[in-house]
């Protein structure tokens, strides 16, 4: 064990050397397709190698092509904080090396998954008795949801979202050979509930904090549409739904306690490391009915349902250790703040943006996302976020809305600070005037 003992303390040191420096790195990765697979030797070594020349090609091999999502100046598509809580725990998790098939398999596993999913449900605000499990993404989680509704209705062919609902709905819905069909979204970006065509639909899903502009779609009244239709309401709040540690900000989730099921990404705005997806339900019973299958040598005496029973995996890693350490490390009142400052800071940088000539906003930011662009053309939009991506000072990402090229900044990682969208907004303002 000596050797593992070394080469641990020096894998902890280079981690806490990277994350001290990570600042110094180019957000974004600077290389080619193709080129760290040219850099990598193309058959396996005849002969065991030291765990030290793994570390050194890690830093001479692998680093260029890494984006930095442990950055503070990370602003693309929705920032990932993995928080040191949660990194420790990772590492005991992989030393465990626990894999829940059933109950027996791991009696820790399972009911620490239980219980740590039932703290999170406490502190979003979500309604008890409700299931819960960790998923390995929300991508997941809607295959999840849309089988259990299809199960459910199996005369029912269509899921209904907006046109703003995350690809991953239709993506689980081509798997499941479900028709999808959108609804109109209003000014805000929101779906319309009186524009709701329920017909033959299993499963209609609504967002809180939709990936494009985080606009929040009516729950309640989706909810109200749903009731009445019998049809399955999956609330998609992946991102959004670790703001709601925040009683200020509850408001935007109001009727998502009515949902037969809701997915949250603690490891989107949560400090957890990826991957970490929770799903709730109100319906256990529907989601085994359309996934329990119990093969004999998994059949046991004990009386307990196994959480392999509510999804497609059979197999599962010991994910709620690090929900558990981070839960506990930070506690509600440091999440609290966490998430507090991102929305702060949001909403000073789209003062900024609307303060100043030839910028513009695009659209609300209810949580820590702001959506904005230049004056003029998506082609010099476009211009200006590939020449401050370039840079490597800072990473941004874009989408469109109302047909429009937009520049998106999302705040999210723990290690943020006020100097560090300034410094954001000094950039963007440095390359949109060599645009001119």
């Amino acid at each position: 064990m000596s050797a593992f003992r070394e080469d641990g303390a020096a894998a902890l040191d280079w981690l806490a050397s990277y994350l001290e420096d990570v600042l110094e790195r180019p957000v974004m990765a600077r290389v080619e397709p193709g080129e760290i697979r040219a850099a990598l030797p193309p058959s396996p070594p005849d002969a065991a190698e030291p765990f030290a020349a793994v570390l050194r090609d890690l830093d001479e091999v692998l680093m260029p092509g890494l984006t930095h999502w442990q950055s503070p100046r990370y602003f693309a598509y929705f920032p990932s904080t993995a928080s040191d809580p949660g990194i420790l725990a990772e590492l005991l998790a992989a030393g465990l090396n626990q894999v829940g098939i059933l109950w027996r398999a791991s009696p820790a596993l399972q009911e620490l998954e239980e219980v740590t999913l039932d703290w999170l449900r406490q502190l979003v605000g979500l309604p008890e008795p409700l299931h819960g499990h960790i998923e390995d993404s929300a991508s997941s989680g809607l295959i999840t949801a849309l089988s259990a509704a299809r199960a459910a209705a199996p005369d029912r062919r269509v899921v209904v979202c907006s046109e703003h609902t995350h690809s991953s709905t239709r993506k689980a819905a081509r798997l499941l050979e479900l028709e999808v069909r959108e609804t109109p979204v209003d000014d805000a970006y929101a779906l319309r509930a009186d524009d709701l065509d329920l017909a033959d639909a299993c499963a209609v899903v609504a967002t809180v904090g939709t990936t494009s502009s985080t606009a929040f779609d009516p729950v309640a009244a989706v909810a109200d549409r749903a009731g009445e239709a019998g049809t399955w309401l999956h609330v998609d709040a992946a991102y959004a739904g670790s703001a709601a540690v925040c009683p200020e900000l509850r408001h935007h989730f109001v009727g998502w306690e009515r949902a037969d099921s809701v997915g949250i990404n603690p490891h989107k705005w949560l400090c957890v490391p990826m991957d970490c997806s929770a799903f709730f339900t109100r319906r256990p019973d529907d989601l085994r009915r359309a996934f329990s299958l119990v093969p004999e040598y998994l059949r046991v005496s004990e009386e307990v349902v196994s959480l392999s029973e509510f999804s497609s995996p059979l197999g599962r890693r010991f994910r709620a250790l690090k929900l558990w350490a981070v839960l506990r490390c930070h506690g509600r009142e440091g999440l609290q703040a966490i998430i507090r400052e991102h929305v702060r800071l949001a909403a000073l940088f789209a003062q900024w943006v609307g303060d100043e000539p030839g910028w513009e906003l695009s659209a609300p930011y209810p949580f820590s996302l702001v959506c904005f662009r230049l004056e003029g053309s998506d082609e010099r939009n476009q211009e200006l976020m590939e020449r401050v991506n370039e840079s490597g000072e800072i990473f941004l990402s874009h989408t469109r809305l109302g047909g429009r090229f937009v520049l998106r900044l999302a705040i999210g990682n723990a290690r943020t600070s006020e100097s560090d969208v300034a410094f954001a907004w000094d950039v963007l303002r440095r390359e949109a005037a060599t645009l001119d």
